[in-house]
Formats: structure tokens, C-alpha cells, sequence
């Protein structure tokens, strides 16, 4: 049986090595399938790939470019909010001064009036007391040369001198008034 095998075996090729002609057909299949692959294959994943490529450098420059505009409406945003709390303090300012102003003014012209209606009323007051004590002196005058006229039992008609009795007589009432507001003012 041994002998049976070997003689098979000489008498067809070695198992081990391929049929020549089917190497050479799967040769000249795979290089069809190279020459399209390379022709028609290769050139449309180049042309995606470089689409890829284009559309997320692109993708990168235009976030890149929406990053800068952004930071400078950012920066330009701090700048006017900056500006605008600097005005608003010194408007702020302006108005407390403004207003500081307006009070000093109105406390001057409250205290120039308030001098003004007491310089009026002290004016008024001594018109009016004037006015009284001439009047008093002629009443008192009457009065008194009438009541002196009766305690005495004549007419004391002449006027110059119950003028001059009567302007004697308030002024040493004068005198005692004044005398009297000396000694309670040192008390």
C-alpha cells in the first residue's frame, strides 16, 4: 500500500504548489481590480476626503473668526457699559452738586427774605409804637389836665403848659420803665 501511494503520487504534481495558470488568472484579476481601483475608486475618496477636509478647515476658520467677533463685541460691549457707569457717576455728581447748589441758594434767599420780613415787622413795630405813644401822650395829656382840672377845681386850658406838665410826666415815666428793665436785666 505504501508502494500504492507513492506511485500516486509521482504521477501528479505536488500538492503544495499551485496551478501556473490559476495563479496567472487571479494575477490578472487583481490587477483589474487594482487599475480600477486606483482609476475610479481611489479618486472619488480623494475628492471626499478633501471635501471633509475643506469643509472642517472651513468649519474651523469660520468658528475661529465667529470666536474673534464675538470676544471683540465683547470687549467693545465692557467698554460702552464702562462708559456708561462713568457717565451715570459723573451726571450722579453733577446733579448732587447741582443740587447742593440749589439748597445753599434757597437756605440765601430764605434768610435774605426772613431778614427782609423782620427789618419789615421791626419797621412796622416802631411805626406802630410810635404811632402809639403819640397817641397816648395826647390822650394822657387831655386826660391828665382834665383830671388835674377837676382835682383842682379850675380849667387848665392853656396848652403849652399841660403840653409841657404832660411831656414831663411821661418822660420821668420813661425813666422809671428804663430803671426797672436795667435792674431785671442784671438780675
Amino acid at each position: 500500500m505504501n508502494n500504492l501511494l507513492i506511485s500516486a503520487a509521482a504521477d501528479s504534481e505536488n500538492p503544495l504548489l499551485p496551478n501556473v495558470w490559476e495563479i496567472v488568472i487571479v494575477g490578472i484579476g487583481f490587477v483589474i481590480l487594482m487599475i480600477i481601483a486606483v482609476k475610479y475608486v481611489v479618486p472619488m475618496f480623494e475628492k471626499t476626503y478633501a471635501a471633509r477636509t475643506e469643509a472642517i478647515e472651513g468649519g474651523i476658520a469660520k468658528a475661529e473668526k465667529a470666536q474673534a467677533e464675538a470676544s471683540a463685541a465683547l470687549e467693545e460691549y465692557k467698554q460702552q457699559l464702562t462708559d456708561a457707569r462713568a457717565e451715570a457717576n459723573r451726571i450722579r455728581e453733577e446733579a448732587r452738586g447741582e443740587g447742593a447748589q440749589i439748597l445753599a441758594d434757597l437756605k440765601d434767599k430764605a434768610a435774605a427774605e426772613s431778614a427782609r420780613i423782620t427789618e419789615q415787622a421791626h419797621v412796622a413795630i416802631a411805626a406802630e409804637r410810635q404811632a402809639a405813644v403819640v397817641s397816648l401822650r395826647s390822650e394822657v395829656g387831655t386826660l391828665a389836665t382834665t383830671l388835674a382840672g377837676r382835682i383842682v377845681g379850675e380849667a387848665l386850658e392853656d396848652d403849652e403848659r399841660s403840653t409841657r406838665v404832660v411831656d414831663r410826666f411821661l418822660a420821668d415815666l420813661e425813666n422809671q420803665g428804663l430803671e426797672n428793665q436795667d435792674a431785671g436785666a442784671v438780675q
